[in-house]
């Protein structure tokens, strides 16, 4: 994490983050947007964490609202409120002209307590979860920031805040596994006999994994940049020399393997995103198969011009192996987006930026030349 530039850390992050303070036993307060009529900087589900004495992490705006919820986060700490606030950034009258926002959002702030600790659990176990939380309640006995976490199996709750009434667990059992499984979040109503709720689910993922086979120069910066993103990097380098965490400092990993075992290196096929950059085609051919053949992995980048591919399926050809359609639908070469840009650092912020378009299952292209919203509206019912 940059403790430099707090505000633009990464999901990863503040789950880090989140972890670190629950085990130190600090005071902090957690921010999340759950709720965006119109437009606005970030959208449901992005969070900021404000520890006591510390500089806030992350940003649910692009800075219009820091007064307003450093206040509430403050008195989150002190008190324990749980709150949900509403921002109309289109009130000139409130806010002044230019913010850049045209919506209104409204935030969740809460102190952080032990009801995030099954979240954080199965975030470092791999695992995706969903984070339940009442944000609208018309029963008295059930308090706004009522919680319950859904890890695939069972609701766990903890003991600091009341837990979200069985009736209402039952209720969103579904869209909590729709939402675990696919990263997606909604505010929900859930009517009632004793008061209705409304709940925001939120589907919560494990960073993402970057897997990158070489040892050449080049690694660095893809390294670098992957973990600026907010990928889990590993360096699986066919170069013994060179595989240690000292030649690869931005690698979370870093493995010394051959090109045949790359695939043993992957630890989660669906969130998996491998390039393969060791610039010896028999290399990266060997790799290539490892990962088409034993692994899931949808997204394989390689290095290279397109009639390098050409000839390693030529040689893969010779000697009997063939790339089906659906090989060739997970190879994406030349690897990644076109910025123009034959620089070290241009080409490895191009690997980067396909590999976290794949990610958000998005095109990659221009947003001017798009039509719609910019961030996809996710909703996990079923």
């Amino acid at each position: 994490m940059d403790r430099d530039d707090p505000w633009s850390v990464t999901d990863r992050d503040l789950h880090d983050a989140l972890r670190s303070l629950r085990e130190a036993g600090a005071s902090a307060a957690v921010a999340t947007v759950v709720g965006v009529e119109g437009s606005a900087y970030r959208r449901p589900g992005a969070k900021l964490v404000a520890p006591e004495g510390d500089d806030a992490l992350g940003a649910i705006t692009a800075g219009c609202l820091e007064g307003p919820v450093a206040d509430l986060a403050a008195d989150a700490r002190e008190t324990g409120a749980r709150t949900v606030e509403t921002f109309d950034l289109m009130d000139d009258d409130e806010w002044g002209l230019g913010l850049g926002c045209n919506g209104v959002i409204d935030v969740l702030v809460e102190p952080l307590d032990d009801s995030v600790d099954p979240l954080l659990d199965a975030l470092a176990d791999g695992e995706p979860a969903a984070l339940l939380t009442v944000v609208g309640s018309d029963d008295p006995d059930v308090p706004v920031g009522a919680r319950a976490v859904f890890d695939g199996r069972d609701f766990l709750t903890g003991e600091d805040r009341a837990a979200l009434p069985a009736d209402a667990r039952s209720d969103l059992r579904d869209a909590a596994a729709n939402a675990r499984d696919a990263g997606a979040n909604a505010s929900l109503e859930v009517a009632r006999d004793a008061g209705d709720l409304t709940v925001f689910v939120d589907g919560v993922e494990p960073a993402p994994e970057l897997l990158l086979f070489g040892a050449q120069n080049d690694v660095h910066a893809v390294a670098r940049f992957g973990a600026q993103a907010g990928f889990r990097v590993t360096v699986a380098s066919p170069r013994g020399g060179r595989a240690s965490r000292e030649s690869f400092p931005h690698a979370d990993r870093v493995e010394a393997t051959h090109p045949d075992d790359v695939a043993d290196l992957v630890v989660d096929d669906e969130r998996t995103y491998a390039v393969l950059l060791s610039h010896n085609l028999v290399d990266d051919r060997l790799a290539l198969e490892s990962l088409l053949d034993d692994t899931a992995v949808g997204y394989v980048g390689l290095m290279g011009p397109r009639k390098r591919f050409e000839d390693l399926r030529e040689d893969a050809n010779a000697d009997g192996r063939t790339f089906s359609p659906a090989d060739l639908d997970r190879v994406s070469t030349p690897v990644g987006l076109d910025l123009g840009d034959g620089g070290p650092t241009g080409i490895a912020l191009s690997v980067v930026a396909e590999a976290v378009a794949v990610a958000n299952g998005a095109s990659g292209g221009r947003l001017a030349e798009q039509s719609g919203p910019i961030h996809a509206r996710s909703d996990p019912t079923p």
